[in-house]
């Protein structure tokens, strides 16, 4: 199940992240409707893309979800303040999905900030 969470993360931030890349229209809409700079789409944009990446890299899914899941508090308060209630609904789910990916691989996360003897760094 952690698998398949993992993978339709990825592709949402994937389709999300390029959208933004790409300029599509809809998303220049709402960043313009929102108030916000062209260059905050952008790299709201990269910031995805290379989530969704890290979501691909076993080592790197659980921190790579927390991070996403710190992200989508800005779309999440975005939506409410916009009282745009549907997308805030779904922003809200995955914002709570990659949190839970994250929380379940905490270990996972501890694991990279971690020395062990004979790795470099390490006394």
């Amino acid at each position: 199940m952690i698998r398949l969470l993992t993978y339709l993360l990825a592709l949402v931030f994937f389709a999300s992240g390029g959208a933004k890349l790409a300029a599509l229209p809809f998303e220049l809409e709402a960043f313009a409707r929102w108030g916000y700079p062209l260059w905050f789409m952008y790299l709201t944009g990269a910031l995805e893309v290379a989530g969704a990446l890290g979501l691909l890299i076993p080592r790197l899914s659980a921190l790579a979800a927390a991070c996403l899941g710190l992200l989508m508090i800005g779309a999440v308060a975005t939506h409410a303040l916009h009282a745009e209630w549907p997308m805030l609904a779904l922003a809200s789910t995955i914002m709570l999905l990659a949190g839970w990916r994250g929380w379940v691989g905490r270990a996972q996360i501890a694991s990279l900030f971690v020395t062990r003897p004979g790795q470099a760094g390490a006394p």
